[in-house]
């Protein structure tokens, strides 16, 4: 499907809806939750140092990135009036670094706002000295989803209906965890490795797919598989070629002015997953760019995908 201009400027028309500045305030989470309960699987001897990065010069619009995460953990924003859903949310960076306000925290407040809770995922960098380096995302996103559903009734949730969201690298992550969702990245560590890492739901957002270097983003290929990967290496991280019929519903978006993600990458996700008979309503825009979000739609058709998504979210019956 390719969607027009639909919704710009629906959320200033309508006063029942939160502004899109109030939006894209920066929110405290409710709680952070760590994944692991020790040091994390595959750790160097030497661990990296976490460091933020402030790159907005706006003082109240936070643009912070994050590297050296050897702390894996989810920021959990609550709505006041729960739907009951969750949606576990992958911030994007290229695999080198995670810009968690643009594409975790914004993502969480207008969430919350229409009553999921949020949980933004700050997982492990592959290119960090892990190893197995290229299933560590994977293996953070499948343990994160795992302890939600763990604790749904301690924040009363629906243990089946948690979502997965992410953007770019993070749609790497989103669209893996989609196809390989039953794959042992890790060995189990407690109770909560019991229960399955299957997404109600994937929204994998102008995403990093494919690991074939006529079209795959070189800077998040290079962090996650290394400098000379093999065929098989490569087949084996690109979600459009392990996508089976168990591959939860998708919602895919991407603009085809993107310079940084090439749009194949969604069109091959998209004729893969039809091909598994797995639905998908995929939108793609003449015009938006790269990492648009939230905070850089404004006046473009691309403004649609919000409304388009809670939409596709309530026909699916996420909420």
């Amino acid at each position: 499907m390719v969607t027009g201009a639909l919704f710009a400027g629906a959320v200033a028309s309508n006063p029942a809806r939160a502004t899109m500045a109030s939006i894209l305030a920066i929110p405290e989470p409710a709680e952070t939750i760590d994944l692991w309960p020790t040091v994390p699987p595959g750790a160097p001897s030497i661990l990296p140092v976490e460091r933020i990065e402030e790159r907005s010069a706006v003082t109240d619009r936070p643009d912070r990135i994050i590297t050296g995460v050897t702390r894996p953990r989810m920021a959990l924003f609550t709505p006041d009036r729960p739907n009951g859903a969750a949606v576990l949310i992958a911030p994007g960076g290229g695999y080198r670094q995670e810009a968690f306000d643009n594409s975790g925290y914004q993502i969480a407040n207008w969430l919350t706002g229409h009553g999921y809770h949020a949980f933004v995922l700050l997982y492990r960098l592959p290119g960090e000295g892990w190893a197995e380096r290229a299933d560590v995302p994977l293996a953070d996103a499948q343990r994160a989803m795992r302890l939600i559903r763990h604790r749904a009734v301690r924040w009363g949730l629906s243990p089946e209906r948690v979502a997965v969201m992410g953007f770019s690298a993070g749609g790497h992550v989103c669209a893996d965890l989609a196809a390989r969702f039953a794959y042992a990245s890790y060995r189990p560590v407690d109770a909560a490795d019991a229960l399955s890492a299957r997404p109600f739901c994937a929204a994998p957002i102008y995403p990093v797919v494919s690991m074939d270097r006529t079209i795959a983003h070189a800077g998040s290929r290079e962090k996650l598989l290394g400098p000379n990967p093999g065929a098989a290496l490569e087949a084996a991280h690109s979600p459009h070629r392990t996508t089976t019929p168990q591959s939860p519903p998708h919602f895919l978006v991407h603009a085809e002015d993107d310079a940084t993600v090439s749009v194949e990458n969604t069109l091959r996700l998209r004729a893969a997953l039809r091909a598994a008979g797995v639905s998908v309503d995929t939108h793609i825009f003449a015009e938006g760019g790269h990492g648009f979000g939230l905070a850089r739609i404004a006046g473009m058709p691309v403004a649609a995908w919000p409304e388009l998504w809670l939409g596709w979210a309530r026909r699916m019956r996420l909420a």
